[in-house]
């Protein structure tokens, strides 16, 4: 295995933008954003919207107060959790290839969570789709391309997307999805095995 690809929310990490806020108005938020325009989500996750708009839009449509909205999704951002278990699986992985944590996420991911968790130091390269200007699924996986080392067959990837696990294979790698059933740990633990 040349380079492992590991994705962060569904796979890694479970926790949710504003969950703090109480059940009401995160149901409220969630209503508004997530489920209103799927298409809107994509484009800030292509870099296309800010955290700070995003918040504003969700304001304006909950009538919810703004201070109380970013401050919240500011805090939940910088303390979003990987448990110790998976990072020391990661580790052990780190010595025998190059690993990347790829994700499809938003502006406050480089901005409060990669730094509040010192991801910089858990993974050999991040790629955030709000940086790229794309998701991992654009052009065909292009974004798995570009952080690859070595050769594609030899590359895997350990996802919650059945839709990235589709493209990834296409291109030739090896991907483990992840699911209720199969958390990431359990494949992570499988490819330490098999390292």
């Amino acid at each position: 295995m040349s380079t492992l690809f590991v994705d962060f929310h569904g796979t890694i990490c479970h926790d949710r933008f504003w969950r703090s806020l109480g059940s009401d108005s995160f149901g409220r938020v969630q209503r508004a954003l997530f489920e209103a325009d799927p298409s809107l989500v994509n484009d800030w996750m292509r870099g296309k919207y800010s955290s700070e708009e995003i918040n504003e839009l969700v304001a304006e449509i909950t009538g919810l107060p703004f201070d109380r909205l970013w401050q919240t999704f500011m805090r939940d951002c910088k303390s979003m959790r990987i448990s110790s278990d998976l990072l020391a699986e990661i580790t052990v992985l780190r010595k025998v290839c190059r690993v990347v944590l790829i994700t499809d996420n938003m502006d406050c991911f480089d901005r409060f969570t990669l730094p509040a968790l010192c991801l910089d130091t858990v993974f050999d390269g991040i790629a955030n789709s709000s940086s790229e200007g794309c998701l991992k699924t654009d052009g065909d996986g292009e974004t798995f391309i570009r952080y690859l080392t070595g050769d594609i067959t030899d590359a895997v990837l350990v996802d919650d997307s059945r839709t990235s696990c589709e493209v990834f294979e296409k291109l030739g790698g090896i991907a483990y999805h992840v699911n209720d059933t199969t958390p990431a740990i359990e494949h992570l633990k499988n490819l330490v095995a098999s390292a």
